[in-house]
């Protein structure tokens, strides 16, 4: 008897569980011919050519496949396939396709809330990122934001803090700002604005060849594993670090909301269990991957540049001035951005006391040579310490 009341139970909502294997005793295709099959496409707003940040759409979709035993089936479309790279949300929105993977800070210009489901400037790093969309009223705040839009939003991916940038000429003061066609999405463009500079919005597989035409004269997308393949460091020659704009950015997966309202539960785990797990995925493959492309590109003759600290202060006061603008207009935008605020701020505390400590002291060690040298040093002959970052 308990037997077969496990057997229907687990046919009624633990398909998704027997299917990756992890019950045994019960044949997977009998319980998954309880499942609908189901065939979705996912349009994501990245090139095929980054294999970490298109490649986490690949894998939640992947995902989502085997744990269904293929009853639940999602191709991915690249950027421009469907439709653009910036307009995944639109066509999620409008039902050409069920699924994207993108980034809300691209479409600020519909609510420039959308922005802090990806990161604001001077914001969170990924860790706290993660923690306030967890424990600190993160997700239900951006989960009724997307209602709006049809969309049920999930954390897909995270790229980890990014670079700065890629710029013809080095940035040494804020003038050098000031008139700067600069490719950077979402807020961040707001606030190089108030620098003076010309920010603008192009997807990704779109940015070299502006950079190579000089439609714009610098252009940001993540990091070294990245910035190596799309080819930026051929036309601009400093590399400049951090991106303050983006500390822990997370990608999202948004799923047409009539769609989800329609899925069984055990469907709906699968797809929080793959996003889920495409996330951290993204994470740790960035962090796995640059430090050698940085390494190579350094020795390809990269200048690795830091912005200067009036540059970075500069941009944080114009930052706040934003933000206390978009609060006095803007009631839903002041109502997430208090809450991320506040738990923004007692999580920098925390590092500040602990992780930023442990951080700081390995890097001076790094610093100092003091670490295996074969393995920490860039070539020296291309990057003087004196330009190298000594503390995190």
């Amino acid at each position: 008897m308990q037997r077969r009341k496990f057997l229907r139970t687990a046919s009624a909502g633990g398909g998704a569980v027997v299917a990756t294997g992890l019950v045994t005793g019960v044949a997977a295709p009998a319980i998954a011919q309880s499942m609908p099959e189901l065939k979705w496409r996912l349009a994501s707003s990245f090139p095929k050519s980054l294999d970490t940040i298109y490649g986490a759409g690949e894998v939640f979709a992947k995902y989502i496949q085997e744990m269904t035993d293929n009853k639940f089936q999602v191709r991915v479309f690249a950027s421009g396939e469907i439709v653009p790279g910036l307009q995944v949300l639109d066509a999620v929105q409008n039902g050409t396709v069920e699924l994207g993977h993108s980034a809300g800070t691209y479409y600020v210009g519909k609510y420039a809330t959308l922005a802090i489901d990806t990161a604001l400037p001077f914001g969170t790093n990924a860790r706290q990122q993660e923690a306030w969309m967890k424990w600190g009223g993160g997700r239900e705040l951006i989960v009724d934001l997307y209602k709006d839009y049809n969309i049920y939003p999930l954390p897909c991916g995270n790229t980890g803090a990014q670079m700065g940038g890629w710029f013809r000429k080095e940035i040494k003061s804020v003038d050098d700002m000031k008139g700067l066609k600069f490719r950077i999405a979402g807020i961040a463009g707001q606030v190089c604005n108030k620098l003076g500079a010309v920010a603008q919005q192009i997807a990704g597989g779109d940015i070299y060849p502006a950079l190579e035409k000089g439609t714009i004269d610098a252009a940001e997308w993540i990091g070294p594993y990245d910035d190596q393949k799309l080819g930026f460091h051929k036309i601009a020659p400093y590399y400049m670090y951090p991106g303050w704009w983006e500390g822990g950015p997370q990608t999202t997966a948004m799923i047409s909301l009539s769609k989800w309202n329609e899925l069984p539960k055990s469907y709906k785990a699968v797809i929080e269990a793959a996003s889920a797990y495409a996330q951290n995925w993204m994470l740790s493959k960035y962090d796995a991957e640059n430090p050698k492309a940085l390494r190579e590109l350094v020795a390809g003759g990269t200048k690795l540049t830091p912005f200067p600290q009036p540059v970075m202060e500069a941009a944080f006061a114009a930052a706040t001035e934003l933000y206390t603008e978009l609060s006095a207009k803007n009631p839903r935008f002041k109502k997430v951005y208090d809450g991320w605020r506040q738990f923004r701020n007692e999580e920098i505390l925390w590092f500040r006391v602990c992780e930023g400590s442990f951080d700081n002291f390995m890097a001076r060690m790094s610093a100092a040579g003091k670490l295996d040298r074969k393995s920490t040093r860039l070539n020296s002959s291309h990057v003087s310490e004196s330009r190298m970052p000594s503390s995190a």
